[in-house]
């Protein structure tokens, strides 16, 4: 089960998050609303429990500064959330192993994502981080045996619909548990977490 809350800007939300329940954290390191500098997450990760997933969201930066942004923040693995090449991707695996590749739902891209050999790969809609939903029924046709987490417009009212009919590994988000861009609303993570959680039991069942 993953289920992780991305746009991470601050030590009180992180511990929060994982307080209720949430199995990995996203620090994005792109240009964004949300965009933290290493220095703080190095901070920030130190004092998380262990066991946390935590990810650093990157946008085609080059091998050589994603791994440098990892060994300095101690983030466990990288989200390449641009247009990053098959032997790119590759690199940055060799070097720092957790890898997720962002691509976007119902693109050409997403029906070759299994070229990139990847942990997971996440399914966005067209603008990330902009809280708009996408059709999921475009995942029924990404090919099989990826690892899917689902991302893009989810919310604790939706989140429990999304993983029962795209039954994924996992799922992904950021402006949906907010009250403003960088800050969580802590009613709203509980909620999705919960969903999430009781949603992924029922699939077992």
């Amino acid at each position: 089960m993953f289920i992780k809350i991305c746009g991470i800007t601050n030590e009180e939300d992180a511990l929060l998050s994982v307080a209720m329940g949430a199995t990995a954290l996203g620090f994005v390191f792109a240009p964004s609303k949300r965009q933290v500098v290493p220095g703080k997450v190095a901070d920030i990760v130190k004092r998380l429990p262990p066991g946390v997933i935590t990810v650093g969201v990157f946008r085609d930066h080059d091998p050589h500064t994603v791994v440098r942004i990892m060994r300095e923040t101690g983030l466990r693995g990288a989200q390449l959330h641009g247009r990053e090449t098959v032997t790119m991707v590759d690199d940055i695996v060799a070097d720092i192993g957790w890898v997720m590749k962002a691509v976007v739902a119902g693109s050409p891209e997403a029906q070759r994502c299994d070229r990139y050999r990847t942990d997971l790969v996440l399914f966005d809609s067209p603008e990330p981080g902009s809280g708009v939903p996408y059709d999921w029924s475009v995942l029924d046709t990404i090919p099989q045996g990826v690892r899917c987490v689902v991302s893009g417009g989810l919310t604790p009212d939706n989140v429990a619909d999304a993983i029962a009919y795209v039954q994924p590994f996992g799922v992904d988000v950021s402006s949906g548990v907010e009250h403003e861009p960088g800050r969580k609303d802590p009613t709203k993570v509980r909620l999705f977490v919960q969903r999430a959680v009781a949603a992924f039991d029922a699939l077992v069942q």
